[in-house]
């Protein structure tokens, strides 16, 4: 029985697979994260544009 578990532990193989399944859900979680980052910094940066955009229109129209 002792040399059943031994070679369990020692047995290496799958090894690989497991780690890059590990790289790879590692990957994922911070592209997630990233995109919603990313995704509050655009919406942040439109919402100023079109803050400005207004302002200017409102500037345009009383030049009139």
């Amino acid at each position: 029985m002792k040399q059943i578990i031994a070679k369990f532990i020692a047995d290496e193989q799958g090894q690989d697979i497991i780690e890059y399944a590990l790289i790879g859900s590692f990957v994922s979680l911070a592209s997630y994260l990233g995109a919603g980052v990313l995704g509050t910094a655009y919406d942040t940066w439109f919402r100023d544009l079109a803050t400005a955009v207004g302002v200017g229109s409102a500037k345009a129209k009383a030049v009139k």
